[in-house]
């Protein structure tokens, strides 16, 4: 299980790194064309003012917005450097010696629907969890207690971010919510020193599995109402993007007509473009937080067990 869980966590983040590679180099992209629409723009300010149409002020402005975005593209290609080195060593090969796929993150595809709400009984597969429970069944072999219907049994869903599942919560509405997970309550007479350890160390080995099962619902929990909010913000960010096009077209009929300027023109479309880095990082953030819930549930979610979606 500790092999599983290895590779489970390999996996995770060869993905998450492909991600990171895609992403940055979009926003590489874009960040590269703002700087050359603002370098474009600068150079007819400072015609501009040399003809006197506008002051120094103008000149200015300019060149501060065009200095202030060409501060945005080294992080961009240094964190583009480490992911891409990053990923070479979790495929076990040296930086000098192999290099990644150029990941495109418009060739990325998600599921069409992905899930509302799982099952418990997906996330009972994740190799935490049955390392738990073999350690508890262990120990409930010294007692003679069986552990087999110990699991709880729920849809996870969103909602439950803040009922108590995630850390920081209301425990007792936590625990409430997952029903009689409780330890047994050991009566009798006196002990022998040997049955009151077994039956500690059973209390302790119990503790210990009801902690791994409670973050493991808090993280699909968590990851669901990611997927809720990124959901969200990719509306908002497709609704500027197509607020930020519409005003371009505008400003491009305006200015074919002699109504605007060109400056006019290069500002509408550096505000798209903006929009356009906007939605990348969204698209960006949902496949993250598609992948981690998929991680959360064990590594694959099967259709056929999805509850709600």
């Amino acid at each position: 299980m500790q092999r599983d869980a290895a590779a489970l966590s390999v996996s995770g983040n060869v993905v998450l790194e492909a991600l990171q590679i895609a992403s940055l180099r979009a926003q590489i992209r874009v960040v590269e064309q703002i700087i050359a629409d603002d370098e474009h723009l600068l150079k007819l300010v400072r015609a501009e003012h040399d003809e006197g149409v506008v002051s120094r002020t103008d000149v200015l402005i300019a060149l501060s917005q065009t200095d202030h975005d060409r501060t945005l593209l080294p992080p961009l290609r240094q964190g583009l450097s480490a992911a891409r080195d990053a990923l070479t060593i979790l495929v076990g090969a040296a930086p000098v010696d192999w290099a990644p796929p150029e990941f495109d993150l418009d060739t990325l595809t998600l599921p069409q629907d992905l899930p509302v709400a799982l099952p418990s009984e997906l996330v009972h597969r994740r190799p935490d969890i049955l390392a738990a429970e073999a350690q508890l069944q262990l120990a409930g072999t010294a007692v003679g207690i069986a552990t087999a219907n110990l699991y709880p049994h729920l849809v996870l869903s969103a909602p439950l971010a803040g009922t108590g599942l995630l850390p920081g919560g209301p425990s007792e509405v936590a625990w409430t919510l997952l029903g009689d997970f409780t330890a047994p309550i050991f009566h009798g007479g006196s002990l022998r020193a040997e049955e009151r350890a077994a039956r500690d160390d059973y209390r302790s080995a119990f503790a210990a599995y009801r902690q791994v099962v409670l973050e493991a619902f808090g993280q699909v929990a968590d990851s669901l109402q990611a997927l809720v909010n990124d959901a969200d913000e990719l509306v908002s960010q497709q609704r500027a993007l197509d607020s930020a096009s519409d005003s371009l077209e505008l400003t491009r009929h305006s200015y074919e007509a002699g109504s605007n300027g060109y400056v006019e023109v290069l500002d509408a479309q550096r505000l798209r473009e903006q929009a356009l880095l906007g939605r990348v990082q969204a698209d960006t953030q949902r496949y993250v937080d598609s992948v981690k819930l998929l991680l959360a549930a064990g590594g694959r979610v099967d259709p056929r067990l999805l509850a709600g979606g």
